[in-house]
């Protein structure tokens, strides 16, 4: 199958496993030449906390791609994904964090999405949650899972 657009989702807890993420992404794009988009969700909170953190002037005019452009854990797998040669853009989003990635993964007409994330328990995932359930059900195209060891 030819991948044109691959939307790689990140969140708040991937900066441990960037590696394996980039790793995974790499070996669909590289072979097939598809553009990644890195896409980091915020909430409200997680991103007036990066905005704090990064010391914009909060009365200018910054947008969520900006603010995720300069994320560590974003620049980490930028730096991944150019070693391996693969090409990639950058997306920032503030909302809810599966919403949103289906949302962008609508926009750019990913052919896959990739999201990350640790093995729960059903009751952890009944009683918390889990974003990457909520892409899997509802993403427009298949989704990798990318589970951190």
């Amino acid at each position: 199958m030819a991948f044109d657009t691959i939307l790689l989702a990140i969140g708040p807890g991937d900066a441990e496993r960037t590696e394996r993420l980039a790793e995974a992404v790499a070996e669909v794009a590289g072979p097939t030449g598809a553009s990644v988009v890195l896409a980091h969700v915020f909430t409200d909170e997680e991103y007036e906390d990066v905005i704090a953190q990064l010391d914009y002037d909060t009365m200018g005019d910054i947008t969520p791609d900006e603010v995720a452009t300069r994320h560590a854990t974003v620049r980490e797998l930028g730096r991944e994904l150019d070693d391996a040669g693969v090409t990639y853009t950058v997306r920032g989003r503030v909302g809810p964090h599966g919403d949103s990635i289906v949302k962008l993964a609508n926009e750019v007409d990913a052919d896959r999405v990739v999201v990350g994330g640790r093995k729960r328990s059903p009751t952890g995932k009944a009683v918390f949650g889990s974003t990457a359930q909520e892409v899997m059900l509802n993403s427009p195209s298949p989704v990798t899972f990318v589970r951190s060891e």
